[in-house]
């Protein structure tokens, strides 16, 4: 049974393929109406020969833990043709991250547990025998959290850039069916996004719902500029419709 939760509320969703079809699918059970604007895209990295050769030190096993904090480096592993062996452990940024590994064919062995973010990761670290290698493929925006939180705890880590993050323009239409408030929601995935939305599409009608999927998400739209009303408990997508169903009909 279709719920009527959002009373045909115009949701953007900021982001197209797998992602952006099964928060599409979910705001549609609840009789939302989604429209998909991908406002950021991937690109393969910008250091193709330092990812090669991680790759390359990944596959002969000399790192002690592979740690991924997106879905769309397990597609970057995948197109590699990663098999990865079984003395390298891996860690998953959030439970998103750790389906897509598991879909994908790998084990996962730590998921933290109250904080889905890089710095969740380096908080709830399982693992503190020092020296580790540790090999961190992330976006070319990315920050440099992780890495040094797990320098931090004597680890020797190795940050690669594993793909390319650009930002995708909206159409017109998108554009002034956000500046009239017809688009009542609009979701945050990523800080990448949140500026995107910053850049392209402040500033927001007072009455637009800004929906951030984790704080970590939400600190870094605040600090875009943006005023959010409703922060998901976990990155998920499912936790992202279920918060913004309890923020509207509060």
């Amino acid at each position: 049974m279709v719920s009527k939760a959002l009373d045909g509320l115009r949701v953007l969703v900021p982001r197209g393929g797998p992602w952006g079809d099964s928060v599409a699918a979910l705001l549609r059970e609840h009789s939302g109406v989604p429209v998909i604007a991908p406002l950021i895209n991937f690109a393969p990295s910008n250091n193709v020969p330092a990812l090669a050769n991680a790759i390359h030190e990944l596959k002969d096993g000399q790192f002690d833990w592979l740690a991924v904090t997106s879905a769309t480096t397990v597609d970057v592993l995948t197109v590699s043709g990663v098999t990865i062996p079984q003395n390298t452990k891996i860690a998953a940024v959030g439970e998103t991250t750790a389906a897509a590994l598991t879909l994908a064919g790998h084990r996962v062995d730590f998921v933290p547990e109250f904080d889905n973010s890089g710095r969740g990761l380096v908080k709830e670290w399982p693992d503190r025998t020092p020296g580790l290698r540790v090999l961190a493929p992330q976006s070319n925006l990315a920050d440099t959290t992780l890495s040094d939180g797990l320098g931090a705890l004597g680890h020797e880590v190795l940050s690669v850039s594993a793909y390319t993050t650009i930002g995708m323009p909206v159409s017109d239409k998108v554009r002034e069916n956000v500046a009239s408030g017809r688009i009542g929601a609009i979701l945050v995935s990523s800080g990448s996004v949140a500026r995107q939305i910053a850049e392209q599409l402040a500033p927001l009608p007072a009455e637009t719902i800004v929906a951030c999927i984790g704080p970590r998400t939400a600190f870094d739209a605040r600090a875009a500029g943006l005023t959010v009303q409703v922060i998901a408990e976990t990155r998920t997508s499912e936790s992202l419709v279920e918060t913004l169903l309890e923020y509207v009909n509060r």
